[in-house]
């Protein structure tokens, strides 16, 4: 379905000759589809109710991580790598001997646990036994209610929910002959997304895949010397073990932290470092996926751009992203608030967030009106905003530690962020990184927060962002800059700041292309497109 509102920011987009996109302007009198909810502002195109849900695992491990005993720690693991919130599907054993004569994505129906009929799809049927018909639980577009089965790893930490699951008996229809089932909800309801396999999937998902390997999973390949890094700290950080990276760099040996450390090694390893790439893989995707001047073929990329959107901000950011979440929308408020980079007064929202919100929606009309250089652009902006609110976090504990007698808790923390961006730093400057890792990294004998700062603000253009994107940590006792944490300074340039100034005949302009768009999609969408072949018959 068409949300209008993206399509007239692509066509805003084409109509203007500006080409830096961090200050795009809304064209907000447009009307859009309701199909879909709001997720923290951004009105996808597509149902992603279940990606967003991802960070309703992360709350978990964050809870069972807080409780601070090895057995919670355990259950944290279990959540982190087999999920429960997320792609959830049933494992059904058939008891009266017909096969399963149906492929994948074939819709299937049977009654669930509060006796209404529930819906799903046919799921890993090439590799699921015989005797077993497993079924992906249908989700539906309201967030609240997204899906009625939520168990996998649930189970163990008792936040299970059963009642939209399928009945311990029952029939499965839609797949050939009716197919009479057991299934017990607890021991065979599993997910097929989980935060772990955001890390595991790097390698074949962003670095071997037929269009890879991408930049960003290949700087921090390059630098760990492991695709899956963010696996290796996150369950070393979990078990109380040695990374051992395959690089021997940006080790960490979680052996001498406490539970509290590795807490917090765990809950920002998770979201700022294996979300995180599989936010950016997303929109690679969506990019790879684009048709060039196409109108109205390319709801593949505009999916993949509306999870990538999802797997940022999460469900607990709601509709307005004003809520307080787990994932990385939630870090960039935050931070905002320690570097005086806050969009607006009450300091609810980040300029970080701001932006992304606009580059979020000016991409997903690029994509759907296939300006696909134009949308390779706009990712590029995103995913150098993204790093910001790392390297604000590695400074504001660099200073907790050196001059605020920082303890176990604050080094783990200011450890983590580092470890969540010295791959980006290494790939411009490897001394800079260098500089970084040896004040931050698990068992730094002294951090020196001046020189870290001036490492990162050394490869802040190389990296895309500048000083007032960072800001400088501010002394909540004082409403002023700590001192030596102040802001640098982004200097004077000629243009390039405006962003995209839409003036009265462009804006003229933009209406035309709007209503173009509109007619251009419609006729595709019709069977009768206006571009044709060379010699196919023009429409009249």
């Amino acid at each position: 379905m068409v949300r209008y509102l993206s399509l007239a920011i692509a066509s805003l987009v084409a109509s203007s000759n500006a080409s830096n996109l961090r200050s795009p302007v809304i064209f907000q009198n447009v009307a859009r589809n309701l199909s879909y909810e709001f997720i923290a502002g951004y009105g996808p195109d597509s149902s992603v109710t279940d990606h967003n849900a991802i960070d309703l695992d992360q709350k978990i491990i964050e809870a069972q991580v807080a409780k601070l005993t090895e057995s919670s720690f355990d259950l944290a693991k279990k959540v982190y790598m087999e999920g429960g919130h997320s792609k959830s599907y049933a494992k059904l054993t058939i008891t009266n001997g017909v096969s399963a004569d149906c492929g994948d994505k074939t819709l299937v129906s049977g009654i669930d646990n509060s006796g209404v009929e529930v819906v799903g799809k046919v799921y890993k049927s090439s590799t699921s036994p015989a005797s077993e018909v497993w079924v992906q639980y249908q989700t539906n577009d309201v967030q609240a209610s997204y899906v009625g089965c939520q168990v996998g790893a649930l189970a163990a930490t008792g936040d299970h929910k059963t009642s939209g699951c399928f009945q311990p008996t029952g029939t499965l229809t839609g797949c050939g002959a009716d197919i009479a089932y057991t299934h017990d909800n607890l021991l065979d309801t599993a997910n097929g997304r989980t935060i772990r396999g955001f890390s595991t999937a790097v390698e074949s998902k962003m670095l071997t895949c037929a269009k890879c390997p991408y930049d960003d999973a290949g700087y921090f390949n390059k630098y760990y010397g492991d695709a899956a890094y963010a696996d290796k700290w996150i369950t070393a950080a979990l078990d109380g073990t040695k990374t051992g990276f395959t690089s021997g760099r940006g080790d960490a040996d979680f052996s001498t932290y406490t539970l509290k450390g590795r807490g917090e090694a765990v809950k920002k390893g998770t979201a700022y470092m294996a979300v995180f790439m599989y936010v950016i893989r997303e929109f690679e995707d969506a990019l790879d996926d684009c048709t060039n001047s196409c109108i109205g073929c390319n709801d593949d990329p505009v999916h993949a751009w509306d999870e990538g959107v999802a797997f940022y901000s999460g469900s607990l950011e709601l509709q307005d992203g004003l809520s307080s979440g787990k994932l990385l929308h939630q870090l960039a408020d935050k931070r905002c608030k320690n570097f005086n980079t806050c969009a607006d007064e009450a300091n609810t929202m980040s300029n970080v967030n701001k932006q992304l919100l606009q580059l979020f929606n000016v991409g997903q009309g690029q994509l759907q009106a296939g300006l696909c250089d134009d949308a390779r652009e706009t990712t590029a902006k995103v995913v150098d905003l993204m790093y910001v609110p790392m390297i604000q976090g590695t400074q504001r504990y660099a200073y907790k530690v050196q001059n605020l007698s920082g303890g176990e808790k604050e080094k783990a923390e200011g450890a983590v962020f580092a470890a969540a961006v010295l791959p980006r730093v290494f790939a411009e400057d490897e001394a800079a990184a260098q500089t970084i890792y040896d004040s931050m990294k698990v068992g730094a004998s002294a951090t020196d927060h001046k020189k870290v700062k001036k490492a990162f603000e050394s490869v802040y253009s190389a990296l895309g962002i500048k000083c007032s994107d960072v800001g400088g940590l501010m002394d909540d006792g004082t409403s002023d800059y700590y001192k030596g944490a102040e802001p640098c300074s982004d200097g004077v340039s000629g243009g390039g700041v405006a962003g995209i100034i839409i003036g009265s005949v462009a804006g003229g302009v933009a209406l035309v292309s709007v209503g173009y768009i509109f007619y251009m999609r419609s006729r595709e969408r019709d069977g009768n497109p206006i571009f044709k072949a060379a010699g196919a018959e023009r429409p009249v």
